[in-house]
């Protein structure tokens, strides 16, 4: 927290992480990226891949994307496996605690909002990692661009010490709704790291991402104490998108009270068995005030015209309404049930083999009794990869679900369709 931080906002946690020069750099296994959006997007990832020799993973869903059109859109050279992932619930993941807790079932404005499958992808990222004996890999969002492969090697490179490094995404900064409109207004808000960018140590952590908004905050979370080890470095762009909508900001309040919540705490060197009922009593003031406030900072912002100052403050509406159903009890029932989860997934992951052969592998990422998951496999003649040969030969399904508004604002520049 600077010197300066405003009672009612911490603007910044970068003082949680380590930064440095004179990186030893390493490498990686593979780069997992979950996606929703066309196959076009993917081709930062595939070059990054490409560049770093290491295996490219791809989870898709919704109606944009298939494995097969992956496969279609990519070049031949890249070292694939491309997976179409149907239904959540299907998956080799735990029965989570905090499944109870998500948005759509505690708050019933939210039920029709669509669901994202982001954290079951992530975590389906981290179970072929453990079945496949990867020690290294790299999350990277679809909606992520120019990143550097020198950066990704010294993130790799720092993972000797630390448990995940995260670069430090520009261009668009991934902000909620509350924190965009607070520095867009005027505001000190930086950007913290996140699963956008992320590389993971993948043998030591025992950390999941829980189906809510910061998802990638709680990942980087030690259970019951603070944060793992974790660094910063390098750095990559985001594509923008309009954050602005009141039922975005809905859905992310009650992600955002909670990992702000913890976060604030860690900014004074207390931990995650501080946030009791007592804490959550006072931090939920704070948060009102700081939303009332930068509804006021929007309000006084000459810059916007009319429409967007609206839209801007109908956004913020959204995210106090919510505040009002979230309670201290609610806060801590969560906690306990997010602890409960992280217990379950160390079980659960520890069970895995590793170091098995992809068609096994492959077999074991859904759940006894379900169907396996439809894939794509490609594996370039003439290099040293991590894929069998004759593993190839899965047929992928074009898929159907709704689109998040997020997954279709911008296609990059000179992308084939």
């Amino acid at each position: 927290m600077g010197p300066c931080e405003p009672q009612d906002h911490h603007g910044s946690h970068r003082d949680l992480l380590w930064s440095g020069d004179h990186i030893q750099r390493s490498s990686i296994d593979a780069i997992i990226v979950p996606t929703a959006r066309r196959p076009a997007y993917l081709s930062q990832a595939a070059d990054l891949a490409d560049a770093l020799s290491c295996t490219l993973v791809t989870l898709h869903s919704k109606q944009w994307t298939s494995a097969e059109k992956a496969l279609q859109r990519l070049p031949e050279s890249i070292d694939i496996i491309a997976i179409d992932v149907t239904d959540p619930a299907d998956l080799n993941l735990p029965d989570w605690q905090t499944a109870q807790f998500m948005p759509d079932k505690i708050f019933p404005r939210l039920a029709k909002y669509p669901r994202t499958d982001l954290s079951a992808k992530r975590n389906l990222g981290l179970v072929l990692s453990r079945l496949r004996g990867w020690s290294a890999v790299m999350f990277l969002d679809d909606d992520i661009t120019q990143v550097d492969p020198e950066d990704v090697r010294r993130a790799s490179g720092l993972l000797d010490a630390h448990d995940a490094v995260g670069l430090h995404v520009g261009g668009f900064d991934d902000h909620s709704v509350v924190c965009r409109a607070y520095r867009d207004a005027g505001g000190r808000q930086q950007s913290f790291i996140g699963g956008g960018a992320l590389v993971v140590q993948t043998d030591r952590t025992r950390s999941f991402f829980p189906e809510i908004y910061n998802d990638d905050w709680f990942f980087l979370l030690d259970g019951h104490k603070g944060l793992q080890s974790v660094a910063v470095t390098g750095g990559a762009v985001q594509y923008p998108y309009d954050p602005f909508r009141p039922d975005r900001a809905r859905a992310e309040e009650f992600g955002e009270v909670l990992a702000e919540g913890i976060y604030w705490l860690l900014d004074q060197d207390l931990s995650i068995a501080d946030a009791d009922q007592a804490h959550w009593t006072s931090y939920l003031k704070v948060r009102k005030q700081f939303i009332e406030r930068v509804q006021d900072m929007v309000a006084a912002d000459r810059a916007l015209d009319g429409n967007e100052k609206t839209r801007r403050i109908e956004s913020l509406q959204g995210s106090l309404g919510r505040l009002r159903l979230i309670t201290p009890q609610l806060c801590v029932a969560y906690l306990r049930a997010w602890q409960a989860d992280q217990e379950a997934w160390r079980r659960h992951i520890d069970a895995l083999p590793t170091r098995v052969p992809l068609t096994e592998a492959m077999a074991r990422l859904t759940r006894p009794g379900c169907p396996p998951l439809r894939h794509k496999l490609r594996q370039p003649r003439g290099r040293d990869l991590r894929l069998p040969a004759q593993e190839d030969g899965h047929v992928a399904v074009t898929l159907d679900g709704r689109e998040d508004r997020r997954h279709a604002e911008l296609v990059p520049a000179g992308a084939e369709l």
